[in-house]
């Protein structure tokens, strides 16, 4: 039997991690929920004032999205750790940054591109201004992304735990703050009228640095996790 190429593995992998997230629609749903009830609780206790949410929007819209990206990392291998998948990848001749780079695009895909897309509607309920909107798009776009990489090494670590949830808050939430002060950082400017996009570049630095660290720090955990 011949053995398939890496990108064709990879590929398959992907579909394979997307197919398993749309049956089990509970899990794509639960991280816009958390988002959509946060957003709402929000007003109820600063007050229904526009000029007082559109203030703090930029704030409450990027510390939701990453609670609620925070929220699914423990589960990016925990399934194919249950059923003896994850081992029999470790196994697998084909190179593991790239099989862990196809997990965390697939955990991304369902959770941090879904956030972005949707990002929208909640920043108009909370009266975030148009030009604010734009940047907070592609402020998601960019900082969920890491989030994902940077979670990832979290859930690696904490996967053969049977409730890593607690700890894997205390290892990657130190790490995810700088992706929070800049991705709030990049909205705020565009709405007092600066330019967003240093912060947007920033972003994309972290991002390059964290596909090319995350993954083998991510190969290392599972290698460490699996053989404990």
């Amino acid at each position: 039997m011949n053995t398939p190429g890496t990108a064709l593995f990879c590929a398959r992998l992907l579909r394979r991690q997307l197919v398993l997230a749309a049956r089990r629609p509970v899990d794509i749903g639960n991280p816009l929920l958390f988002f959509a009830m946060v957003v709402a609780l929000f007003p109820l206790g600063l007050g229904p004032a526009p000029d007082t949410l559109a203030d703090f929007a930029p704030g409450i819209l990027w510390i939701v999205a990453l609670l609620s990206n925070l929220l699914t990392s423990d589960g990016v291998f925990r399934s194919d750790f249950d059923d003896g998948s994850l081992e029999q990848l470790l196994l697998s001749p084909q190179p593991l940054y790239l099989s862990v780079l196809a997990y965390v695009c697939a955990h991304w895909l369902v959770t941090g591109l879904l956030l972005a897309l949707v990002s929208p509607v909640f920043a108009l309920m909370l009266n975030l201004p148009a030009t604010g909107i734009v940047a907070l798009f592609f402020s998601l776009l960019l900082g969920t992304a890491v989030l994902s990489l940077v979670g990832g090494i979290g859930a690696a670590l904490t996967v053969g735990l049977r409730r890593g949830g607690m700890l894997i808050s205390l290892l990657i939430l130190p790490l995810y703050m700088p992706v929070l002060i800049f991705g709030s950082a990049a909205v705020k400017a565009a709405v007092s009228g600066s330019p967003a996009a240093p912060y947007l570049a920033i972003l994309g630095a972290m991002l390059s640095l964290a596909v090319a660290l995350a993954p083998i720090a991510t190969a290392a955990g599972l290698r460490i996790s699996v053989d404990a």
